[in-house]
């Protein structure tokens, strides 16, 4: 009887010492995986501010968890998407991204095409964002959480081809891991952003005068950040969906664009950092083609489609 017990107690200890082993690979899997696909995530974070520009400041924080539980979501069914996809179908995983290449490239070029056509100001009178209705709330959530959906596909996909395991439970472990990590990291730092103007009123009704200065500094500051973000952001869709563009369609039997990419980049002696600029500011100019091809002849078909609604 004591044999069996003591038996069962040194089962019970290899048991946890497997578990800690799994749960160390977990962590450690996680952390190079998030580690690969940081650039996405500094572009996720960069676009996803503009969504909440001109809100009701009441309305600012419920949009964001808005935003964070559909970001949560879609990386829900794109985990166990592309879990499946890895074991049954792992050649669709480069049409997927050059689907979302396209769709990120067609919306920084539209965002350029309308920042330069109209140049409307961004400045939201305080009627406008009183007058701000459920409905266009709605639309907010819902292109700022399709938006997150073509980058979340990115930085998952990125992660999945970082992990060094054969075991599919730890690479799925992994992948909720850095789904988990990377939504409340963008949507924690998107949240912090929107509320800094408030921080700064706060500050500037307390008494010493240092966090009076800093409030009014946050106040003044806050209005240029968000028109800078809103720059990083349209730039960053058409990089990230430009770089995604050129390496895949390599991947699907198309590799002049890339190859054309590596010569320039090989052949420009320079740091690592000077190839990275040069490397992402090619990638966003031919995502800028690439969409504004797509704007060209989206705009072509809507235009024939209200000519033949008026004539008739």
């Amino acid at each position: 009887m004591s044999a069996s017990f003591f038996a069962l107690f040194d089962d019970i200890a290899v048991l946890a010492k497997a578990a800690a082993a799994s749960l160390d690979d977990v962590a450690v899997g996680a952390a190079k995986a998030s580690a690969k696909a940081a650039g996405v995530v500094i572009d996720d974070a960069a676009v996803s501010p503009q969504y909440v520009q001109g809100l009701n400041p009441k309305r600012e924080l419920p949009v964001v968890w808005k935003i964070t539980r559909g970001s949560l979501i879609n990386k829900a069914f794109i985990v166990a998407g592309i879990m499946l996809l890895s074991t049954w179908a792992p050649w669709v995983f480069p049409w997927l991204l050059l689907v979302g290449g396209t769709y990120l490239a067609y919306e920084g070029a539209e965002k350029l095409w309308h920042s330069i056509g109209k140049r409307h100001s961004d400045n939201h009178s305080v009627a406008e964002v009183l007058e701000r209705t459920e409905t266009s709330e709605k639309q907010i959530v819902s292109s700022a959480v399709r938006t997150d959906l073509v980058l979340s596909i990115e930085i998952m996909l990125i992660s999945l081809a970082n992990i060094e395991t054969d075991s599919w439970g730890i690479r799925l472990a992994i992948l909720i891991v850095v789904a988990i990590m990377m939504t409340v990291a963008v949507y924690g730092t998107v949240a912090l952003l929107v509320k800094m103007d408030d921080v700064g009123f706060w500050l500037r009704r307390k008494p010493p005068r240092f966090l009076k200065i800093v409030g009014t500094w946050l106040v003044k500051a806050m209005p240029w950040v968000f028109k800078a973000l809103s720059l990083v952001g349209m730039v960053a869709m058409l990089w990230v969906g430009g770089h995604i563009l050129l390496a895949n369609l390599a991947e699907v039997g198309v590799p002049a664009p890339y190859g054309v990419l590596s010569s320039i980049t090989h052949a420009i002696p320079g740091t690592g950092i000077v190839v990275w600029l040069l490397d992402s500011g090619l990638s966003a100019v031919f995502g800028l083609a690439w969409g504004a091809v797509l704007v060209a002849v989206l705009a072509v078909i809507a235009r024939m489609r209200f000519k033949n609604s008026s004539a008739r």
